[in-house]
């Protein structure tokens, strides 16, 4: 299986047909298409938010950086792996920049 590989110069965009639910400030998400539910805790649900339109990763990260305090590296890290988890469950998609 090939791994996919996201880049912080691609942009991301949610797909359609998920609901999603504000728990105690965790957002949590139903997908539609394939049955399962996800915890998307607070910064997974300012992510959410923010890729409602479509959104190059770096500007995604940027502004993470911006409003958490977190080192821009770690930031990185921790946000590539959770779009990759979240591409891999059909929830994004992606177009190379």
């Amino acid at each position: 299986m090939i791994k996919n590989q996201i880049s912080l110069q691609d942009t991301v965009i949610q797909v359609k047909g998920n609901i999603v639910s504000d728990m105690s400030g965790e957002k949590v998400m139903l997908s539609i298409k394939n049955g399962k539910y996800y915890n998307l805790g607070t910064v997974g649900g300012e992510i959410w938010a923010m890729i409602q339109t479509p959104t190059l990763i770096k500007d995604l990260v940027y502004s993470l950086t911006d409003t958490f305090e977190v080192e821009h590296s770690e930031c990185e890290e921790h946000v590539l792996k959770f779009l990759d988890h979240l591409l891999e469950e059909g929830l994004i998609e992606l177009s190379n920049g």
